[in-house]
């Protein structure tokens, strides 16, 4: 990456400047962050010691939980810092190298709740084939061409950001360095990485999200006119569910933000969703998954026994 800027490190101005809520907020975040290594930890763990959740639904929650783990891990840690200390910097390394990390990881879970949505459709409407159809080396397959095609994706936007040129203030009005925040501080003209950022970011944001719709509607229909059994109705919604409320926490922050013009977004908008979507999201997730699904209750219940 050729560094043609006169910065040499960002000033990360977080959430507030109120400084009698840092502290608050320090011991906030910082609970979050430990439920969200805790319960993504456990689901993590369960999936990959419980021989009965060795399927492809709970490998791609095993995928979920690890993608959840990192996600967080990229912007908490340094929020956290900054909380406590009064100089706020960010290396221009360190800042290219974090947005980097941060696109990877969520572009990648975006596609991964594709992937689980496809898999919830094959196992609905067609039970008889979904052992042949979700084997195991498909299920690897697409879990190692989402995390590449995550890899590169967010390769593209830390090059190109890495190329503009940074010659007036470097503030950054976020918690953590992001590709739109960086676009605002640049000298120069920045229409090929806002074209970028629509349009790749928007295609990764949106088409997994249609894909998701699509099966859910598929799944209902089918439902609606093959099932005759109320229970079993039940039962394969309240399967859908889960996945279907983790969709709509992800998805509803990330395309209001990157799917937006920058002309109609605010600063305190743009940092409530990065909230949303990296905070809220992950804690929630092993939460949903599991006091809705009942396999995984069983396992944890399983495992603290063993452990008592």
């Amino acid at each position: 990456m050729l560094n043609q800027t006169l910065v040499t490190e960002f000033l990360l101005l977080g959430l507030t400047d109120i400084q009698i809520l840092q502290t608050f907020l320090f011991t906030v975040f910082l609970a979050i962050y430990f439920l969200i290594v805790a319960g993504n930890g456990a689901i993590l763990t369960i999936v990959i010691f419980d021989p009965r959740l060795h399927s492809p639904m709970y490998f791609f929650l095993g995928n979920l939980s690890c993608l959840d783990i990192c996600y967080s891990t990229v912007t908490l840690p340094k929020m956290l810092e900054n909380f406590l200390s009064t100089h706020k910097a960010i290396s221009f390394l360190g800042c290219i190298s974090q947005l980097h990390f941060f696109h990877f990881l969520g572009s990648t879970e975006a596609m991964l709740l594709g992937v689980m949505a496809f898999d919830r459709f094959v196992a609905i409407c067609k039970p008889l084939h979904y052992p042949l159809i979700m084997n195991h080396q498909l299920c690897t397959q697409m879990a190692i061409t989402i995390w590449i095609i995550g890899f590169f994706h967010a390769l593209m936007h830390a090059i190109m950001t890495s190329r503009l040129n940074f010659c007036g203030s470097n503030h950054i009005h976020h918690f953590f360095c992001d590709v739109k925040p960086l676009l605002e501080l640049a000298c120069g003209n920045t229409e090929l990485n806002q074209w970028l950022l629509n349009t790749v970011t928007g295609t990764i944001g949106m088409g997994p999200f249609f894909l998701t719709l699509l099966s859910y509607f598929y799944i209902i229909i089918y439902l609606f006119f093959k099932t005759h059994s109320c229970s079993l109705l039940h039962k394969a919604l309240s399967t859908c569910a889960s996945h279907f409320m983790v969709v709509i926490l992800l998805y509803a922050p990330v395309l209001l933000t990157y799917i937006r013009p920058a002309s109609g977004s605010s600063i305190d908008q743009d940092r409530i969703m990065a909230i949303m979507y990296s905070v809220v999201t992950p804690v929630l997730n092993p939460l949903i998954y599991t006091l809705r699904n009942k396999e995984v209750k069983g396992a944890l219940s399983r495992v603290i026994r063993r452990r008592l």
